[in-house]
């Protein structure tokens, strides 16, 4: 099918979804569920061949983690979804109304956005996410998935395809381009008479690309260098459990911790007690000289290394002599996406919260808790690292926009 089929059949889809109630989303939602959970073993077999050819092209594991479906995360793609039909449906809500001196009702009703487009690389949950998301928020989706996982999103979306016929929905509110050339993504990128808005999902490359080249509106969504500042009024013991947390539950995430920033104050204590946790996991640590006092196994860190999201068993150490350093130090290498402080200062911790600039800003807690699950959205197209439409992990609210209602009974303007 040619992009302007697809196109002109995403459109189409659109207005009819606009069309469904709560209870027809959600009955489709359920039935995609149960369809996931049903054919578990189907998707199993088409993303076993993924993985074979990531690791025989030598991808890194944290990446191929990141690529890998089970049993597991089948299920909580499922419970995703079903997370969603649990959710308030947000299209319809009347956010205001006011009546004129003429004695018009003037008011802002939620709407769809119409077609989504995304761009993402290597993780399979999120066709089954972005179609959830968009499935209950009246909006039809196209995606593009990277060449790595082909085979599992063909299979993904088969399974919601045939679900949603079963129900006598629209199939073709999810479409997946089965060509994932370069040359194609750059014609999609450029079908804005057709598609929406377009939310790329991966690496800095591939967020640089679409933002450069695409002529639809493009929602960010974020690489995250995100920092841990262990500040001089920390618990060593908390930070070490939430540094530890933070960079080794999943390496190859947006969320996890690449860069720490220690006081120096505290540093003799903290350092070796969180080094000592993150040797375990095999990570290397890169730090600058006055680190490297407190752990001989700590190599010297480049500049680079303060900017780089690693998505590996990597971690730079920065140390600092007060929080404004911290603060200018994380808002110089951050990409905008999730900071947290260790610390039981109130002041600092309010300082931290108010003058770091990132979508999520955390006191005492793991950044990776910066997930549309975690924050009850049931799922999310994403985290958004800008500041216009959204930010943040994008929900429901997310995927629609507003339009104005004028209610009249033959008021003309003079």
């Amino acid at each position: 099918m040619t992009l302007e089929k697809i196109g002109i059949a995403a459109k189409t889809a659109s207005r009819e979804l606009n069309r469904m109630g709560v209870l027809e989303k959600n009955k489709g939602l359920a039935a995609v569920a149960a369809a996931l959970r049903e054919n578990a073993e189907k998707l199993l077999s088409a993303n076993e061949a993924d993985v074979k050819k990531a690791r025989a092209n030598g991808m890194k594991e944290s990446l191929v983690d990141r690529l890998t479906l089970t049993k597991e995360r089948i299920h909580a793609m499922a419970d995703g979804l079903t997370q969603i039909v649990a959710l308030n449906d947000p299209v319809g809500e009347v956010i205001s109304m006011k009546t004129t001196p003429l004695g018009m009702q003037i008011g802002q009703k939620r709407v769809p956005l119409g077609v989504i487009g995304i761009i993402y690389e290597s993780r399979p949950n999120v066709t089954a996410d972005a179609f959830g998301l968009c499935f209950k928020t009246g909006n039809a989706v196209v995606l593009r998935g990277g060449s790595d996982a082909l085979n599992s999103n063909l299979a993904i979306v088969k399974v919601v395809r045939e679900a949603l016929s079963g129900c006598g929905l629209p199939a073709d509110a999810i479409q997946l381009l089965e060509d994932t050339s370069h040359e194609t993504a750059e014609k999609f990128m450029r079908l804005n008479q057709y598609i929406d808005v377009l939310i790329p999902r991966g690496g800095a490359g591939l967020i640089r690309t679409v933002v450069e080249k695409s002529t639809v509106p493009v929602i960010e969504t974020g690489t995250g260098n995100c920092h841990i500042y262990v500040d001089e009024y920390a618990d060593c013991a908390m930070a070490a459990d939430i540094v530890e947390n933070a960079k080794t539950q999943r390496l190859g995430v947006c969320n996890a911790c690449e860069s720490l920033v220690v006081h120096s104050k505290i540093a003799e204590q903290a350092l070796p007690l969180i080094c000592e946790r993150l040797s375990k996991h095999h990570v290397e640590i890169r730090g600058d000289e006055r680190a490297r006092k407190y752990w001989n196994d700590m190599v010297p860190a480049t500049e680079e290394d303060y900017g780089t999201e690693y998505l590996d068993a990597i971690i730079s150490v920065r140390t600092v002599d007060s929080i404004d350093e911290a603060i200018g130090h994380i808002n110089t290498y951050n990409t905008g996406h999730s900071e947290a402080i260790i610390t039981s200062d109130y002041e600092n911790s309010m300082r931290f919260l108010n003058e770091v600039d990132a979508a999520a800003v955390y006191v005492n807690a793991s950044t990776r808790f910066t997930d549309g699950f975690e924050f009850g959205f049931g799922a999310e197209i994403g985290i958004s690292t800008q500041k216009l439409h959204a930010r943040g992990p994008m929900g429901l609210l997310a995927l629609t926009t507003t339009k104005y209602i004028i209610l009249g009974n033959g008021q003309i303007r003079q």
